[in-house]
């Protein structure tokens, strides 16, 4: 029987007539990469805020770890080992990389983000915060502030920020938006080494990225699942080709 971490059935959001997310079932499977593609407005980031329940889901049910998650929220999912990114790098301008990285830390101490707590309190989580810096390539930013770093750099930190949370699975919201070749490469490379402890679920454009990185791939198109497998049978479906594949290299 297969091993899902997150189950998602019958999932609809509407807002007023529209249906953004119309009855979508969705199973990740525990220590796999599985995408999310389909044209823009296709329903991926809705999707995405209905898992992480940014966004209550008009009908159907969700389940984490074989756990009803339907009615709980952000910060409830959180605690229970799912992490976020997002589209927009969310990371706070005017903190250094540590500081960063220290802010989702101070979860482990009681469970609070208490600002106010001494700086040598605080420094006991200086070690844990550069060895996740380090881990994402980031151990020449560590005192330099997120408003001063490249954005692929920036991008890199917020998903420093997500691992310090120690999430089960970890949804990237268009991971290489905005990204040059080069930082595209790097950030693949840290993606792929966080998928060797974590389960993925990621929303991606870049074809290429998710032919290299995805065990499977779930294509949406108008809040519906238009199809779902490997990279080779998704491709080679024509309802696929004419939906998404023939848009993206038009």
């Amino acid at each position: 029987m297969t091993d899902a971490i997150l189950e998602a059935r019958g999932l609809f959001r509407k807002f007023g007539d529209f249906t953004a997310v119309g009855g979508v079932d969705l199973s990740v499977v525990r220590g796999s990469v599985h995408a999310l593609i389909g044209p823009n407005g296709a329903g991926k980031t809705t999707l995405f805020n209905l898992l992480t329940k940014f966004l209550p889901a008009t009908a159907g049910t969700i389940h984490f770890n074989g756990r009803d998650i339907t009615a709980a929220g952000p910060a409830e999912v959180s605690s229970m080992g799912i992490g976020r990114s997002f589209q927009i790098s969310s990371v706070f301008p005017h903190l250094t990389a540590r500081e960063n990285v220290r802010v989702a830390l101070q979860r482990s101490l009681l469970s609070s983000f208490k600002f106010w707590r001494s700086e040598r309190e605080l420094k006991t989580l200086h070690a844990t915060a550069d060895n996740l810096l380090e881990s994402v390539g980031l151990n020449d930013f560590i005192n330099t502030h997120a408003l001063e770093m490249p954005y692929g750099r920036k991008r890199a930190l917020e998903i420093a920020t997500t691992l310090a949370l120690d999430p089960e699975l970890l949804l990237l919201d268009e991971p290489m938006a905005g990204l040059g070749s080069e930082d595209i490469d790097r950030i693949s490379e840290l993606i792929a080494n966080v998928a060797k402890t974590r389960t993925v679920l990621m929303v991606e454009h870049n074809i290429e990225v998710v032919a290299n990185l995805s065990h499977r791939i779930t294509v949406l198109t108008r809040g519906r699942v238009l199809a779902e497998g490997t990279y080779t049978e998704v491709t080679n479906n024509s309802q696929v080709i004419e939906a998404y594949m023939g848009v993206q290299h038009a």
